[in-house]
């Protein structure tokens, strides 16, 4: 019998270098309204939706924090860093997708990022048609760490979460995943795991090029 049936990616500092541009806009947005560079509080809200994001910012900035004003001046900053400069994929991302399907695994998504953003930019990049089944932060009522956003992954694209491998760039997923019941896999983008995080996880590799040899070790 298989031992994978699924891969479960992230997106954000996964599949796109995104994070670093989300920092960006977040440094551009938060200098304008007053706040400073609000892009260094990025490595602890890593994972977070936006509910979580709001309540992380109002507790280091004030409960008055222009939240709603915030979120639409970084939207538009990263908007147009995107189409001026582009979003990079990360590399193996179309190789390891390719792999899956050639070998009938699943193919699902967990971000905590919403729908209408996720969409386009997968779709922009021409990887959209691989996914089986996916779920958005918008869709959930618990944010990473919590493994709601995996457990429904793994059942919108019908396989049991023992066989699903979970890829993830930070600590809050990997938590979810592992709480999920999952395969946990590591691929750090801005912050490396400590020793807690390197005992929930099963693997840490370097770039997604490296899961294809993983699987083919798991189905041995």
């Amino acid at each position: 019998m298989r031992r994978v049936d699924a891969l479960i990616f992230d997106m954000d500092g996964l599949i796109f270098d995104s994070e670093r541009v989300v920092q960006r806009s977040w440094n551009e947005a938060g200098t304008k309204l007053g706040y400073g560079r609000v892009g260094e509080q990025i490595y602890h809200t890593l994972g977070f939706n936006v509910k979580q994001r709001e309540v992380y910012f109002k507790r280091i900035y004030g409960e008055d924090f222009q939240m709603e004003e915030f979120n639409n001046l970084t939207r538009k900053i990263f908007y147009e860093i995107a189409e001026s400069e582009g979003i990079a994929m990360k590399k193996g991302v179309r190789e390891l997708m390719k792999f899956a399907k050639e070998s009938g695994i699943q193919i699902g998504l967990a971000t905590s990022s919403r729908r209408e953003y996720s969409v386009r930019l997968l779709t922009e990049a021409g990887i959209w048609k691989y996914f089986d089944g996916c779920v958005f932060g918008d869709m959930v009522t618990k944010a990473k760490p919590d493994p709601e956003i995996y457990l429904k992954a793994c059942e919108a694209v019908g396989v049991c979460p023992a066989k699903s491998i979970a890829l993830e760039d930070a600590p809050a997923g990997i938590r979810a995943s592992h709480a999920a019941g999952m395969i946990p896999v590591m691929v750090p983008d801005l912050v490396e795991p400590t020793e807690e995080i390197q005992s929930l996880y099963y693997r840490r590799v370097n770039s997604l090029i490296e899961v294809i040899p993983l699987v083919e070790e798991l189905e041995k």
